[in-house]
């Protein structure tokens, strides 16, 4: 059995005493076929590589224009900033619509409320971390868990390195490295989502799909950081690692990928 793709053994050649005379029909016969399955081979792999190459470019210019929509609303912010201290005024830049949760301790002796809202964010090993949009709920969930939490609001930056070195996909239920963008079309392409960039803009933005994107992606497995964690008791407005970080989320996550 030849694969599709492997290169077609060339045709035999009619031996003397059959070039003699008249050549078998059978013989013929497998000749055009072998012919036709070369040609028509030929033809898939180059229909394939178009395909590739137009992909790839549709690929390329989808990541430009997030590029240039991050450029504009981070020169959105400085221009309302610079407005504002110019009128005397204090800018209030928008809340964030996009926590990273990490789970730093473990629950033995705990009460099962708080086990079922771990559960609930998909954190049930030390050092799992999670993408969760902030709504009233999510919020309230936290607040509940803030000892065994942390979380803050990473950057464009560190959400592109966590996707890039540390995401994997779930797939029937299988943990899949996220090695290929075909991957992430079978999963995700009935929502537009096809590639790797198309990822970290709905979690960095929030999109109308940041809710199948969460779900698709395994939970993100750190290391501890570099130096440790320190004082894990503590919140960390005292000195301590639980709780609410902030943007100083983005130098935790940094030590930890």
């Amino acid at each position: 059995r030849r694969w599709k793709g492997a290169a077609s053994p060339l045709p035999r050649q009619p031996s003397a005493a059959m070039a003699d005379g008249p050549v078998p029909e059978s013989f013929t016969k497998k000749m055009q076929r072998e012919a036709e399955l070369e040609t028509r081979f030929a033809a898939e792999a180059k229909a394939e590589e178009e395909r590739l190459q137009k992909k790839s470019a549709e690929i390329y210019a989808r990541a430009q224009q997030y590029e240039e929509e991050y450029a504009q609303t981070e020169r959105a912010l400085i221009d309302n900033r610079r407005q504002a201290k110019a009128d005397g005024n204090i800018f209030v830049p928008p809340e964030p619509k996009v926590a990273f949760v990490i789970r730093i301790r473990g629950l033995i002796g705990n009460p099962p409320k708080i086990r079922k809202i771990l559960q609930l964010l998909r954190l049930r090993q030390i050092n799992n971390g999670v993408f969760v949009r902030l709504t009233a709920s999510t919020i309230k969930m936290l607040r509940l868990v803030e000892p065994y939490v942390t979380y803050g609001y990473p950057s464009l930056a560190v959400t592109r390195a966590l996707v890039y070195k540390r995401g994997f996909g779930k797939v029937s239920k299988m943990r899949l490295p996220l090695s290929d963008n075909s991957v992430i079309e079978h999963a995700l392409g009935k929502h537009g989502i096809t590639c790797m960039e198309d990822v970290v803009h709905e979690l960095h933005t929030c999109g109308p799909n940041f809710s199948q994107v969460s779900n698709f992606l395994w939970p993100f497995k750190l290391t501890n950081p570099s130096g440790g964690f320190g004082k894990k008791l503590i919140h960390f407005i005292e000195g301590g690692q639980a709780g609410n970080r902030g943007e100083s989320m983005t130098a935790l996550i940094k030590r930890m990928l």
